[in-house]
Protein backbone atom coordinates (compact mmCIF):
# COMPACT_ATOMS: atom_id res chain seq x y z
CA UNK A 1 0.00 0.00 0.00
CA UNK A 2 1.17 3.45 -1.08
CA UNK A 3 0.07 6.66 0.75
CA UNK A 4 -2.17 8.54 -1.00
CA UNK A 5 -2.50 11.68 -2.94
CA UNK A 6 -5.61 13.78 -2.56
CA UNK A 7 -5.90 14.05 -6.47
CA UNK A 8 -5.47 9.94 -6.98
CA UNK A 9 -8.42 9.40 -4.21
CA UNK A 10 -10.71 11.75 -6.09
CA UNK A 11 -10.10 10.40 -9.32
CA UNK A 12 -10.85 6.97 -8.52
CA UNK A 13 -14.42 8.75 -6.80
CA UNK A 14 -14.83 9.96 -10.37
CA UNK A 15 -14.25 6.71 -12.00
CA UNK A 16 -17.67 5.88 -10.06
CA UNK A 17 -19.40 9.03 -10.02
CA UNK A 18 -17.85 10.95 -12.80
CA UNK A 19 -18.85 14.65 -12.77
CA UNK A 20 -20.60 13.99 -16.84
CA UNK A 21 -23.68 12.26 -14.91
CA UNK A 22 -24.44 15.56 -13.02
CA UNK A 23 -28.43 16.64 -13.82
CA UNK A 24 -28.87 19.93 -12.62
CA UNK A 25 -27.97 22.75 -14.51
CA UNK A 26 -24.79 24.25 -12.28
CA UNK A 27 -24.80 21.96 -9.72
CA UNK A 28 -21.38 22.91 -7.78
CA UNK A 29 -19.71 19.71 -7.81
CA UNK A 30 -15.84 18.91 -7.16
CA UNK A 31 -13.32 20.56 -4.62
CA UNK A 32 -15.43 23.21 -3.33
CA UNK A 33 -12.63 24.18 -0.95
CA UNK A 34 -8.93 23.97 -0.47
CA UNK A 35 -6.55 21.65 -2.37
CA UNK A 36 -6.22 18.07 -3.26
CA UNK A 37 -2.37 18.41 -4.31
CA UNK A 38 -1.11 16.96 -0.60
CA UNK A 39 -1.21 13.83 1.00
CA UNK A 40 -4.74 12.43 2.46
CA UNK A 41 -4.59 9.48 5.07
CA UNK A 42 -7.86 10.00 6.49
CA UNK A 43 -10.85 11.06 4.79
CA UNK A 44 -14.07 12.07 6.50
CA UNK A 45 -17.77 11.22 4.72
CA UNK A 46 -21.01 13.53 5.22
CA UNK A 47 -24.21 14.18 3.73
CA UNK A 48 -23.64 17.55 4.94
CA UNK A 49 -20.53 20.21 5.76
CA UNK A 50 -21.63 22.67 8.91
CA UNK A 51 -19.29 24.18 11.63
CA UNK A 52 -20.10 20.57 14.11
CA UNK A 53 -19.09 18.39 11.04
CA UNK A 54 -15.83 20.51 10.67
CA UNK A 55 -14.46 20.28 14.41
CA UNK A 56 -15.37 16.32 13.88
CA UNK A 57 -12.86 16.24 10.94
CA UNK A 58 -10.32 18.36 12.90
CA UNK A 59 -10.68 15.93 15.61
CA UNK A 60 -10.34 13.01 13.85
CA UNK A 61 -7.31 14.32 11.76
CA UNK A 62 -8.98 14.17 8.75
CA UNK A 63 -7.35 16.32 5.44
CA UNK A 64 -10.34 15.79 3.22
CA UNK A 65 -14.01 15.82 3.42
CA UNK A 66 -16.60 14.31 0.78
CA UNK A 67 -19.90 15.31 1.08
CA UNK A 68 -22.97 14.72 -0.80
CA UNK A 69 -24.03 18.29 -0.36
CA UNK A 70 -22.22 20.88 -1.98
CA UNK A 71 -20.75 23.41 0.73
CA UNK A 72 -20.69 26.44 -1.85
CA UNK A 73 -24.42 25.84 -3.34
CA UNK A 74 -24.33 29.87 -4.64
CA UNK A 75 -21.85 31.80 -6.12
CA UNK A 76 -19.81 34.10 -3.41
CA UNK A 77 -20.05 37.92 -3.41
CA UNK A 78 -17.37 37.95 -0.50
CA UNK A 79 -15.45 36.17 2.01
CA UNK A 80 -16.18 37.70 5.13
CA UNK A 81 -15.31 35.32 8.31
CA UNK A 82 -17.71 37.51 10.74
CA UNK A 83 -20.51 35.29 8.81
CA UNK A 84 -21.47 31.55 9.90
CA UNK A 85 -20.60 30.46 6.07
CA UNK A 86 -17.55 32.66 6.57
CA UNK A 87 -16.20 31.23 9.66
CA UNK A 88 -16.77 27.49 8.08
CA UNK A 89 -14.80 28.28 5.09
CA UNK A 90 -11.52 30.05 7.69
CA UNK A 91 -11.83 26.80 9.79
CA UNK A 92 -11.44 24.45 6.99
CA UNK A 93 -9.28 26.40 5.22
CA UNK A 94 -6.60 27.08 8.50
CA UNK A 95 -6.65 23.39 8.91
CA UNK A 96 -5.68 22.26 5.38
CA UNK A 97 -9.15 20.88 5.03
CA UNK A 98 -10.05 20.37 1.78
CA UNK A 99 -14.28 19.14 1.08
CA UNK A 100 -15.33 18.17 -2.27
CA UNK A 101 -18.79 17.64 -3.03
CA UNK A 102 -20.49 14.55 -4.94
CA UNK A 103 -24.22 15.74 -5.72
CA UNK A 104 -26.26 14.95 -8.26
CA UNK A 105 -23.52 12.95 -10.06
CA UNK A 106 -23.87 10.50 -6.57
CA UNK A 107 -27.67 10.87 -7.08
CA UNK A 108 -27.08 9.16 -10.52
CA UNK A 109 -24.05 7.00 -10.50
CA UNK A 110 -25.28 3.58 -9.90
CA UNK A 111 -24.79 2.31 -6.80
CA UNK A 112 -25.32 5.46 -5.45
CA UNK A 113 -27.87 7.60 -3.43
CA UNK A 114 -30.78 6.03 -5.15
CA UNK A 115 -29.19 2.71 -5.60
CA UNK A 116 -28.86 2.44 -2.04
CA UNK A 117 -32.17 4.00 -1.23
CA UNK A 118 -33.93 1.11 -3.57
CA UNK A 119 -31.82 -1.10 -1.48
CA UNK A 120 -32.89 -0.40 1.66
CA UNK A 121 -36.55 -0.06 0.61
CA UNK A 122 -35.05 -3.99 -0.79
CA UNK A 123 -36.54 -2.96 -4.57
CA UNK A 124 -36.81 -5.64 -6.88
CA UNK A 125 -36.77 -5.68 -10.79
CA UNK A 126 -35.04 -2.31 -10.39
CA UNK A 127 -35.21 0.12 -13.17
CA UNK A 128 -33.98 3.86 -13.74
CA UNK A 129 -36.69 6.25 -13.00
CA UNK A 130 -36.32 9.17 -15.94
CA UNK A 131 -32.94 9.25 -18.34
CA UNK A 132 -30.39 11.80 -17.41
CA UNK A 133 -27.41 10.29 -19.75
CA UNK A 134 -26.34 8.19 -22.58
CA UNK A 135 -23.87 8.57 -24.83
CA UNK A 136 -23.65 7.27 -28.58
CA UNK A 137 -21.85 4.02 -29.56
CA UNK A 138 -19.24 4.58 -31.99
CA UNK A 139 -17.68 1.66 -34.49
CA UNK A 140 -14.46 1.44 -35.61
CA UNK A 141 -13.25 -0.36 -38.83
CA UNK A 142 -9.74 -0.75 -39.44
CA UNK A 143 -7.66 -2.53 -42.29
CA UNK A 144 -4.99 -4.68 -40.71
CA UNK A 145 -2.36 -7.18 -42.72
CA UNK A 146 -3.69 -11.17 -41.52
CA UNK A 147 -0.38 -12.00 -39.62
CA UNK A 148 -1.22 -8.78 -37.13
CA UNK A 149 -5.35 -9.29 -37.08
CA UNK A 150 -5.20 -11.24 -33.80
CA UNK A 151 -2.63 -9.30 -31.90
CA UNK A 152 -4.95 -6.02 -32.81
CA UNK A 153 -8.30 -7.47 -31.84
CA UNK A 154 -6.89 -8.88 -28.10
CA UNK A 155 -5.55 -4.99 -27.87
CA UNK A 156 -8.68 -3.13 -28.36
CA UNK A 157 -10.40 -5.65 -26.65
CA UNK A 158 -8.27 -4.97 -23.85
CA UNK A 159 -8.68 -1.31 -23.94
CA UNK A 160 -12.33 -1.38 -24.37
CA UNK A 161 -13.73 -2.07 -27.30
CA UNK A 162 -16.31 -4.87 -28.29
CA UNK A 163 -18.17 -4.60 -25.27
CA UNK A 164 -21.78 -5.28 -25.65
CA UNK A 165 -24.23 -6.04 -22.77
CA UNK A 166 -22.42 -9.31 -20.75
CA UNK A 167 -20.02 -9.64 -23.94
CA UNK A 168 -16.75 -8.58 -24.56
CA UNK A 169 -14.07 -9.45 -27.08
CA UNK A 170 -17.07 -8.60 -29.58
CA UNK A 171 -15.93 -7.72 -33.45
CA UNK A 172 -16.18 -8.71 -37.16
CA UNK A 173 -13.69 -9.05 -39.35
CA UNK A 174 -13.69 -9.71 -43.55
CA UNK A 175 -11.08 -10.92 -45.40
CA UNK A 176 -10.27 -8.69 -48.22
CA UNK A 177 -7.01 -7.31 -50.47
CA UNK A 178 -5.16 -4.04 -49.47
CA UNK A 179 -3.62 -2.06 -52.25
CA UNK A 180 -1.14 0.98 -51.93
CA UNK A 181 2.42 2.43 -53.03
CA UNK A 182 5.13 3.67 -50.94
CA UNK A 183 6.21 6.97 -51.37
CA UNK A 184 9.25 8.57 -50.96
CA UNK A 185 10.36 8.95 -47.33
CA UNK A 186 8.45 6.37 -46.70
CA UNK A 187 9.08 3.50 -44.33
CA UNK A 188 6.87 0.30 -44.65
CA UNK A 189 6.04 -2.43 -42.60
CA UNK A 190 5.22 -4.07 -46.26
CA UNK A 191 6.18 -3.55 -49.84
CA UNK A 192 8.79 -1.19 -51.65
CA UNK A 193 8.86 2.62 -52.04
CA UNK A 194 7.42 3.24 -55.14
CA UNK A 195 6.54 -0.14 -56.21
CA UNK A 196 2.32 -1.11 -55.91
CA UNK A 197 1.81 -3.22 -53.08
CA UNK A 198 -0.72 -5.91 -52.84
CA UNK A 199 -1.59 -7.52 -49.22
CA UNK A 200 -4.03 -10.19 -47.55
CA UNK A 201 -5.77 -8.04 -44.93
CA UNK A 202 -8.64 -8.60 -42.55
CA UNK A 203 -11.13 -4.96 -42.03
CA UNK A 204 -12.33 -5.53 -38.16
CA UNK A 205 -14.98 -3.92 -37.09
CA UNK A 206 -15.35 -3.14 -33.00
CA UNK A 207 -18.26 -0.63 -31.06
CA UNK A 208 -17.16 0.99 -28.12
CA UNK A 209 -19.18 4.29 -26.18
CA UNK A 210 -18.02 7.42 -27.53
CA UNK A 211 -16.32 8.78 -24.20
CA UNK A 212 -13.78 6.48 -25.44
CA UNK A 213 -12.77 7.60 -28.57
CA UNK A 214 -9.45 8.42 -27.80
CA UNK A 215 -8.50 5.63 -25.87
CA UNK A 216 -9.40 3.05 -28.83
CA UNK A 217 -7.65 5.10 -31.41
CA UNK A 218 -4.40 5.76 -29.27
CA UNK A 219 -4.23 1.65 -28.61
CA UNK A 220 -4.89 1.06 -31.82
CA UNK A 221 -2.47 3.79 -33.43
CA UNK A 222 0.15 2.32 -31.18
CA UNK A 223 -0.56 -1.25 -31.94
CA UNK A 224 -0.81 -0.96 -35.33
CA UNK A 225 2.19 -2.72 -37.65
CA UNK A 226 1.52 0.29 -40.71
CA UNK A 227 3.09 3.67 -40.87
CA UNK A 228 -0.45 5.25 -41.41
CA UNK A 229 -3.17 2.84 -40.77
CA UNK A 230 -6.68 2.99 -42.66
CA UNK A 231 -9.11 3.13 -40.32
CA UNK A 232 -12.55 4.15 -40.44
CA UNK A 233 -14.90 5.80 -37.71
CA UNK A 234 -18.61 6.10 -37.00
CA UNK A 235 -20.86 7.83 -34.72
CA UNK A 236 -23.90 5.25 -34.73
CA UNK A 237 -27.64 5.92 -33.79
CA UNK A 238 -27.33 3.27 -31.11
CA UNK A 239 -27.17 4.84 -27.62
CA UNK A 240 -25.01 3.01 -24.48
CA UNK A 241 -24.01 3.97 -21.22
CA UNK A 242 -27.87 4.81 -19.96
CA UNK A 243 -28.21 6.89 -16.25
CA UNK A 244 -30.62 8.28 -14.72
CA UNK A 245 -32.12 9.92 -11.44
CA UNK A 246 -34.07 8.37 -9.02
CA UNK A 247 -34.94 4.32 -9.61
CA UNK A 248 -38.70 2.31 -9.57
CA UNK A 249 -38.92 -1.65 -8.47
CA UNK A 250 -41.32 -3.66 -6.72
CA UNK A 251 -41.82 -4.72 -2.90
CA UNK A 252 -41.22 -8.51 -2.41
CA UNK A 253 -45.05 -8.36 -1.07
CA UNK A 254 -47.60 -5.61 -2.18
CA UNK A 255 -48.95 -3.51 1.33
CA UNK A 256 -51.47 -1.01 2.12
CA UNK A 257 -49.90 2.06 2.06
CA UNK A 258 -50.29 2.87 6.09
CA UNK A 259 -48.13 -0.63 5.94
CA UNK A 260 -45.38 0.79 4.03
CA UNK A 261 -45.27 4.36 5.00
CA UNK A 262 -44.02 2.07 8.61
CA UNK A 263 -41.74 0.23 6.38
CA UNK A 264 -40.32 3.17 5.20
CA UNK A 265 -39.71 5.10 8.40
CA UNK A 266 -37.81 1.45 9.95
CA UNK A 267 -36.10 0.84 6.48
CA UNK A 268 -34.54 4.76 6.15
CA UNK A 269 -34.28 5.37 10.03
CA UNK A 270 -36.48 8.01 10.56
CA UNK A 271 -38.91 9.38 12.92
CA UNK A 272 -41.81 10.06 10.97
CA UNK A 273 -42.75 10.28 7.65
CA UNK A 274 -45.79 11.99 5.40
CA UNK A 275 -47.72 10.35 3.41
CA UNK A 276 -50.90 11.27 0.40
CA UNK A 277 -53.41 8.78 -0.45
CA UNK A 278 -55.77 6.62 1.20
CA UNK A 279 -53.55 4.46 3.66
CA UNK A 280 -55.48 1.48 2.58
CA UNK A 281 -54.52 1.75 -1.03
CA UNK A 282 -52.57 -0.90 -2.12
CA UNK A 283 -48.66 -0.82 -3.22
CA UNK A 284 -46.40 -2.74 -4.62
CA UNK A 285 -44.74 -0.51 -7.68
CA UNK A 286 -42.60 2.10 -6.17
CA UNK A 287 -40.74 5.04 -7.61
CA UNK A 288 -37.93 6.55 -4.90
CA UNK A 289 -36.08 9.81 -5.38
CA UNK A 290 -33.17 11.09 -3.01
CA UNK A 291 -33.55 14.77 -1.93
CA UNK A 292 -36.31 17.13 -3.60
CA UNK A 293 -38.71 15.22 -6.03
CA UNK A 294 -41.74 17.48 -6.26
CA UNK A 295 -41.03 17.94 -10.34
CA UNK A 296 -41.28 13.94 -10.76
CA UNK A 297 -44.59 13.47 -9.61
CA UNK A 298 -45.62 12.87 -13.26
CA UNK A 299 -42.88 10.91 -14.43
CA UNK A 300 -43.52 8.79 -11.73
CA UNK A 301 -47.11 8.44 -12.47
CA UNK A 302 -46.11 7.84 -16.38
CA UNK A 303 -44.06 5.12 -14.71
CA UNK A 304 -46.85 3.16 -13.08
CA UNK A 305 -45.46 3.65 -9.66
CA UNK A 306 -48.19 2.77 -6.92
CA UNK A 307 -46.51 5.03 -4.44
CA UNK A 308 -43.61 8.12 -4.81
CA UNK A 309 -40.76 7.87 -1.59
CA UNK A 310 -39.10 11.17 -2.44
CA UNK A 311 -38.31 14.25 0.31
CA UNK A 312 -39.73 18.09 0.62
CA UNK A 313 -42.87 17.59 -1.23
CA UNK A 314 -44.77 20.76 -1.54
CA UNK A 315 -48.33 21.52 -0.59
CA UNK A 316 -49.59 22.48 -3.82
CA UNK A 317 -47.25 19.42 -5.41
CA UNK A 318 -49.18 16.90 -3.01
CA UNK A 319 -52.45 18.47 -4.10
CA UNK A 320 -51.22 17.62 -7.43
CA UNK A 321 -50.08 13.82 -6.83
CA UNK A 322 -53.25 13.18 -4.86
CA UNK A 323 -55.32 14.48 -8.02
CA UNK A 324 -53.68 12.18 -10.48
CA UNK A 325 -54.03 9.49 -8.10
CA UNK A 326 -50.55 8.95 -7.13
CA UNK A 327 -49.88 7.84 -3.48
CA UNK A 328 -46.55 9.91 -1.63
CA UNK A 329 -44.34 9.03 1.42
CA UNK A 330 -42.36 11.70 2.27
CA UNK A 331 -39.54 10.65 4.95
CA UNK A 332 -37.69 13.79 4.22
CA UNK A 333 -34.60 15.24 2.40
CA UNK A 334 -31.99 13.96 5.40
CA UNK A 335 -32.90 10.23 4.33
CA UNK A 336 -30.24 11.03 1.78
CA UNK A 337 -27.53 10.17 4.93
CA UNK A 338 -27.10 6.74 3.24
CA UNK A 339 -24.62 7.77 1.00
CA UNK A 340 -22.37 8.08 4.02
CA UNK A 341 -21.87 4.17 4.54
CA UNK A 342 -22.49 4.04 0.98
CA UNK A 343 -19.75 6.48 0.14
CA UNK A 344 -17.26 4.84 2.76
CA UNK A 345 -17.56 1.04 1.58
CA UNK A 346 -16.94 2.08 -1.83
CA UNK A 347 -13.99 4.17 -1.50
CA UNK A 348 -12.57 1.94 1.13
CA UNK A 349 -12.78 -1.31 -1.76
CA UNK A 350 -11.84 1.36 -4.60
CA UNK A 351 -8.61 2.71 -3.17
CA UNK A 352 -7.77 -1.12 -1.69
CA UNK A 353 -7.99 -2.02 -5.44
CA UNK A 354 -5.56 0.49 -6.10
CA UNK A 355 -3.36 0.00 -3.52
CA UNK A 356 -3.58 3.30 -1.63
CA UNK A 357 -3.34 4.09 2.01
CA UNK A 358 -6.54 5.80 3.26
CA UNK A 359 -8.80 5.28 5.90
CA UNK A 360 -13.03 6.20 5.22
CA UNK A 361 -14.44 7.73 7.97
CA UNK A 362 -17.83 7.97 8.62
CA UNK A 363 -19.20 11.19 10.08
CA UNK A 364 -21.46 11.34 13.60
CA UNK A 365 -22.62 14.37 13.25
CA UNK A 366 -26.31 14.71 12.85
CA UNK A 367 -27.20 17.31 9.89
CA UNK A 368 -31.06 17.41 10.33
CA UNK A 369 -32.06 20.81 11.02
CA UNK A 370 -35.72 19.52 12.14
CA UNK A 371 -36.51 18.46 15.40
CA UNK A 372 -39.61 16.10 15.37
CA UNK A 373 -41.79 16.15 18.50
Amino acid sequence: MKKANGNEIIQLFESWAPKKLACMENDPIGLAIGTLNKEVTKVLVTLDVNEAVADEAIEKGCQLIIAHHPPIFRKLSNLRTDTPSGKLYEKLLKNDIAVYAAHTNLDVAEGGVNDLLADALELENRGILEKTYSEHLMKLAVFVPDDHADELRYVLAKAGAGKIGNYDSCSYSTDGKGRFRPLEGANPYIGDVGEIEVTDEEKIEVVFPASMKNRILKAMLNAHPYEEPAYDLYTLAQETNEYGIGRIGTLKEPMSLRQFAEYVKERLDVPMVRIVGNENDTVSKVAVLGGDGNKYIHIAKRAGADVFVTGDMYFHVAQDAQAIGLNIVDPGHHVEKVMIKGVKEKMTALCKEGKLDVEFIESEVNTEPFIFI
